[in-house]
């Protein structure tokens, strides 16, 4: 009988990690994740799913190691690695935004997972392991006013590309899920005037429900991670836009 996967999920709590979570534990999957703020979906994670979650705060260097021992210790490999942090703060002119702030943002959403990432490498298992990272809007063009946000996303799936050109025996991919409904907008709603455009933009995705469905996101982040296609690495997919899970795409 095949061992089930183990994923780890980085940022469990995120909408994208939760939906991730149950949909693989409810495959048989071994699943473990971190959360920073406990919250309703962090309990039923580990109390219906029985999903082992540790506190991580990323910016506290404690907390993080804490975690992170606590991970490896619950299981020595992993066959799936997720990063899922998303944090679009500050927002407005780069000029106006307070730097400290604009560094946090990077912090968040492109170095601290990479630490990680740097930590974990060793516990992969020899199983077609895949690091799975989440890219942003602006890659084509400048969405202006998220500046932290975009280049630590920009600067993740190069960071990507550039893995999996350098370990070959791991698959790094990267996913845009498009427009989710999920909590991460709430910033751009708090921000109003300082959001420019975007914040009417996000209300009429709001109002007219025009969402990329969590099913489609997590079919696709699936799809990625248990492929035998090993062509994937340090590639972008989008889930609206690529033919993920089809043999063209894995022809092509």
């Amino acid at each position: 009988m095949k061992a089930p996967r183990t994923a780890i999920v980085i940022s469990a709590s995120s909408d994208i990690g939760i939906a991730l979570c149950k949909s693989w534990r409810n495959q048989g999957w071994n699943v473990a994740g971190t959360f920073r703020t406990r919250s309703p979906a962090v309990q039923e994670l580990e109390t219906i799913h029985k999903i082992p979650l540790f506190h991580c705060d990323l910016l506290n260097a404690a907390s993080l190691q804490s975690s992170l021992s606590a991970i490896k210790q619950l299981y020595p490999s992993w066959d799936v690695l997720v990063f899922a942090p998303g944090f679009m703060e500050p927002i407005g002119h780069f000029h106006e935004v307070d730097f400290s702030a604009w560094e946090k943002g990077l912090n968040i959403n492109f170095l601290k997972p990479l630490e990680i990432l740097h930590q974990l490498l060793s516990k992969r298992s020899q199983n077609h392991p895949t690091v799975l990272f989440f890219a942003g809007g602006g890659t084509n063009g400048a969405v202006v006013r998220y500046s932290s946000y975009t280049i630590s996303k920009i600067a993740l799936t190069k960071m990507c590309e550039l893995l999996g050109a350098e370990i070959p025996d791991t698959r790094f991919v990267i996913v845009g899920p498009g427009w989710v409904k999920t909590k991460i907008h709430e910033s751009t709603l708090r921000a109003k005037e300082a959001a420019g455009a975007n914040f009417q933009k996000t209300l009429e995705k709001i109002e007219k429900e025009e969402w990329i469905s969590m099913e489609d996101v997590v079919a696709c982040c699936t799809y990625l991670v248990t492929t035998s296609c090993h062509a994937i690495s340090g590639r972008n997919f989008s889930t609206a836009f690529d033919r993920w899970g089809t043999s063209e795409l894995e022809d092509a």
